[in-house]
């Protein structure tokens, strides 16, 4: 009895401490990434809220309605990026 008492100490013991990182990994699975292409300064930029908020001010200032970027003719978002790139982050 006592050796399965130990079994069963040990098997939760080592779930107390799994556990832990299998949650911290399934919510980085979850995180999703865009990057985008700047083919103009050959480089590339996170999509994410920060460059969206930018991206609405741009149309914004070029009186135009929202589309999505990767909706955008190429042209126009050579446009924006050439604009992005004009008006960097002051973080």
């Amino acid at each position: 009895m006592k050796r399965i008492n130990a079994y069963i100490g040990s098997l939760l013991l080592a779930a107390a401490v799994v556990a832990p990182a299998l949650i911290v990994s399934d919510a980085k699975a979850q995180e999703v990434q865009v990057r985008v292409y700047d083919r103009h300064y050959k480089d590339y930029h996170n999509w994410n809220d920060h460059e969206d908020h930018a991206y609405r001010v741009y149309l914004g200032e070029h009186h135009r309605d929202y589309r999505a970027y990767d909706r955008q003719s190429h042209k126009d978002q050579d446009n924006y990026w050439k604009w992005r790139h004009q008006h960097p982050d002051h973080d």
